[in-house]
């Protein structure tokens, strides 16, 4: 009893220590965030990419507990603003070892071009070595953009190609009697053919090898022209590999090789007397100015992550993944669309699918600013496949990297029935229902009867019609054309222009440039956000205010003190939630290989 008491008393002071002092340093924060320090009269930004990013900045004010850092928006909005400042001289990159998401290192290198050209600031990149790990050659290429491209003395260069491997559970799922009952719609919709098959099929492996070649291609094309080299030659030298850095110099892949101290003080000598190293989210948070609050603006709303029904309130608030919340997203284009201020729309997607449902509530909205008369711009970050594209469909126009990977019209549902295998075990599954027999559909006990998997296969169809409906109005085309090109097959960008499913190629402030010229606006616009992120108090009040008999305060509470089971389960109900809902639909596609 005695332990039980001082168990009470500790959780007791551990909640109001929680309570009191995180609001009273959120306070103190927020004071000192009033007062910024001023940036040095000689500046290097120095921007670490080795942590990686995520497409667009969390609205989530705990994101970083769970993970959460810098985004590529941030990025590039800070660097137009430094690009213009002169107190900043350069900008000094640590670049990762491993891949990098295709599409985030194409932003990157147009915000790297856009500094060097319009800034007329040199950009030094440095790397500790290049590993063939994800897409390594979207890492070389943004390396390549820059003004000075260092490695390490004897680190390895090793960007001679990409590769993905999948794993396949057919066997497997034989072995021990689990049955994967899936629909597919069509043959390129591969989510989930590891459970199907033992290897890949033959539309899985030409959809892989397609935008895999895309995007390699891109890469080293671009790589090459902003290395004043020939492409042929580029591609030589590379697939000859691997290399040391010092055999990557002589090759003329890089430019010089020292240490990571070298490259530093070279940029700060020539940055002037006195010149100091600013780390970039600290210049990101110094040199935010104070925007017009009227005046015509262009909304920017963003969407990242997978895309499910509801809102922001019914998940973990110290989590760090980013997850696409139908009612928000259309709340936050109604509103804008309701905004006399606001002209036009930048739709910011980067998502790989998830809810037919959800994303059909997105969909819904942008129609509704369209007919408005406000038109809506979607930029495309490293993905918008699938539900993804579903939602981008029905914009003004469609802007993507060269390298996005969109498209992915189609669907696939189903369920695992493991009565078999946990029988085995000695473990029975007996399942009872009133009603018809489809009530029973997605036990997880049996496979489909023959009546359920008719029933079941005819909704497939309906909701793969409705995509390809949407598909041919959004981007008027006949139906006839948007089913040749659709079948759940993955596009890049570039190949997707040429298909008529995206309009342009380019970034973020390319979609602006676009929702400008659709709104007839002319000079400087101002950008008003409007995701509507929670602030601190309202995650607080959502955690631990009015859910205290739920599981949501244990989990929060759990994630919190660091629990790594409870952080475990919690993620792995998230993907279940998305790819294997009892009677759900997914248009969802395969997330890329980075």
């Amino acid at each position: 009893m005695k332990q039980f008491f001082l168990t009470v008393a500790g959780v007791f002071v551990g909640l109001m220590l929680f309570l009191v002092g995180v609001p009273f340093l959120l306070i103190v924060m927020a004071a000192g965030a009033t007062r910024p320090a001023p940036v040095p009269a000689h500046s290097v930004l120095h921007l670490d990419l080795r942590g990686g990013l995520t497409d667009q900045a969390a609205q989530n004010p705990f994101a970083a507990f769970g993970g959460g850092g810098t985004s590529v928006m941030s990025v590039i909005e800070t660097l137009r603003r430094a690009e213009t400042d002169d107190k900043v001289k350069a900008l000094f990159v640590r670049l990762p070892e491993g891949g990098m998401a295709p599409a985030t290192a194409d932003e990157l290198r147009l915000a790297f071009r856009h500094f060097r050209s319009v800034g007329k600031k040199p950009i030094y990149a440095h790397s500790q070595g290049l590993y063939p790990s994800g897409m390594i050659t979207s890492t070389y290429m943004l390396g390549a953009a820059s003004s000075e491209f260092w490695m390490q003395p004897d680190s390895s260069f090793q960007a001679v190609g990409v590769a993905s491997e999948a794993m396949f559970f057919k066997r497997f799922f034989d072995k021990y009697g689990v049955k994967a009952e899936y629909e597919q719609r069509h043959e390129y919709k591969n989510a989930v053919n590891p459970y199907l098959y033992s290897d890949f099929t033959p539309a899985h492996r030409e959809s892989q090898l397609s935008w895999m070649g895309s995007v390699y291609r891109s890469a080293l094309t671009t790589a090459a022209a902003d290395r004043m080299k020939d492409p042929a030659v580029l591609i030589r030298d590379l697939e000859a590999g691997p290399y040391s850095a010092q055999e990557a110099q002589a090759k003329g892949l890089i430019d010089r090789v020292g240490q990571v101290n070298d490259v530093q003080t070279l940029a700060l000598s020539r940055a002037g007397k006195g010149a100091k190293l600013i780390e970039f989210d600290d210049y990101a948070a110094r040199s935010k100015r104070p925007s017009a609050k009227t005046g015509p603006a262009i909304a920017v709303i963003g969407a990242e992550g997978p895309i499910v029904t509801g809102t922001s309130g019914s998940a973990s608030p110290f989590g760090g993944d980013s997850t696409v919340y139908s009612d928000d997203v259309a709340k936050a284009i109604y509103d804008a669309t309701a905004d006399k201020d606001v002209k036009a729309i930048v739709f910011r997607v980067s998502s790989p699918g998830g809810s037919d449902t959800a994303s059909e509530q997105i969909l819904a909205a942008v129609k509704a600013a369209k007919a408005a008369g406000k038109p809506v711009v979607v930029s495309m970050g490293t993905y918008a496949a699938s539900g993804g594209y579903w939602i981008s469909s029905g914009a003004s126009s469609i802007i993507a990297e060269p390298t996005t990977l969109t498209g992915s019209i189609g669907v696939y549902g189903g369920k695992f029935a493991v009565g078999d295998a946990l029988a085995r075990f000695g473990v029975d599954t007996r399942e009872v229902h009133v009603g018809g027999d489809y009530a029973g559909a997605f036990g997880a006990g049996d496979g489909f009867t023959p009546d359920q998997r008719a029933k079941f296969s005819g909704w497939m169809d309906r909701i793969y019609a409705g995509f390809i409906t949407r598909v041919a109005e959004g981007r008027k085309l006949p139906p006839e054309r948007v089913r040749e090109i659709a079948k759940g097959r993955v596009w890049t960008g570039e190949q997707a222009k040429q298909l008529g499913l995206v309009d342009e190629l380019g970034g973020f402030y390319q979609a602006v440039d676009k929702a400008k010229s659709l709104a007839n606006l002319k000079g400087e616009v101002r950008l008003k956000r409007m995701d509507g992120g929670k602030s601190p108090f309202e995650a607080l009040e959502q955690a631990l205010g009015i859910s205290s008999t739920s599981m949501r305060t244990l989990a929060a509470s759990a994630w919190i003190l660091g629990d790594p089971r409870s952080e475990a389960i919690l993620d792995e109900l998230a993907t279940a939630r998305l790819r294997a809902a009892p009677g759900g639909a997914s248009v969802l596609a395969d997330t890329p290989v980075r």
